[in-house]
């Protein structure tokens, strides 16, 4: 029995692997996130959108699974495409890269008001000067081993420029 149990919890434990490896890698470890975030701002600016940061990073399976979900999803896209810079930006806190980078992460907490302490993924509203507006903690889009739609289409339509009382140019 107690094989049978282990080959059990073994299978799934791959099966798990599986679906979170088959999710599109989506953070670039290689950029600067203070230059990325820069970069989305001024695009934003020029846009007269805002930004949604997405912190976490390609080892964490929620995030994948949320850009994987808002990606697939027509009106979810269409909302984000017409009022924001989406930006995935990455953080990985136990992986040792350097002083420099390890300082660059520092800095791009410190920046977007030390979101980490929600968890990951976890998404930063930047107005278009690149003040923080929101700090979204990704539990509460939550439905299952995914995210519910009403509920992440009520986070990204409550904080669009026109929702907090800023005119699309």
């Amino acid at each position: 029995m107690r094989k049978v149990i282990t080959a059990l919890l073994f299978t799934a434990s791959v099966w798990a692997g599986a679906q979170t490896t088959s999710l599109k890698q989506i953070y670039n470890e290689d950029i600067n996130p203070l230059e990325q975030i820069d970069q989305a701002v001024a695009k934003a600016k020029a846009d007269g959108k805002f930004v949604v940061c997405q912190v976490g990073g390609n080892w964490c399976p929620w995030c994948l699974r949320f850009a994987d979900f808002v990606t697939n999803d027509s009106t979810i896209s269409e909302v984000i495409r017409n009022n924001f810079v989406y930006i995935h930006v990455n953080y990985n806190p136990k992986k040792s890269e350097g002083a420099e980078k390890t300082a660059q992460a520092k800095a791009m907490l410190s920046r977007l008001n030390h979101p980490a302490r929600f968890g990951f993924p976890v998404f930063v509203v930047l107005d278009e000067e690149g003040r923080v507006l929101h700090i979204q903690d990704s539990s509460f889009l939550e439905e299952g081993k995914g995210y519910h739609k009403a509920k992440v289409l009520r986070f990204f339509n409550s904080w669009t420029p026109e929702a907090v009382g800023k005119s699309k140019r």
